[in-house]
């Protein structure tokens, strides 16, 4: 049985959520999409790129970089699952078998 897909960013299967979007790295559900633009409406037209705006966006950019590799993880999961060769998920990804296999098992 296929593993089911789950958004990047609230850990919800395809089946807990009306709409699962997914992109090359990520998948994000309906709800996460809603709050990602009622985040993007409070926000100030133009972004400081002072130090301190910059300190206090490190948290969310490392939480965005853990979700993407969770989301390549289940991914690679799930084509093994499918039997698919560590040769083709390595051309995939632009590296060796050995690689990937190092990388994801």
């Amino acid at each position: 049985m296929a593993k089911l897909l789950t958004c990047a960013f609230c850990g919800k299967n395809e089946k807990q959520v009306a709409r699962l979007l997914g992109g090359a790295q990520a998948n994000i559900c309906d709800d996460c999409v809603r709050s990602c633009v009622h985040i993007l409406e409070q926000s100030p037209t133009k972004p400081s790129l002072g130090e301190d705006a910059v300190l206090e966006s490190l948290a969310a950019c490392d939480a965005a970089v853990d979700a993407a590799r969770n989301v390549l993880q289940q991914r690679v999961e799930i084509l093994r699952d499918r039997k698919i060769s560590w040769d083709r998920i390595g051309k995939a990804l632009g590296v060796s078998r050995q690689s990937a296999w190092e990388r994801f098992s």
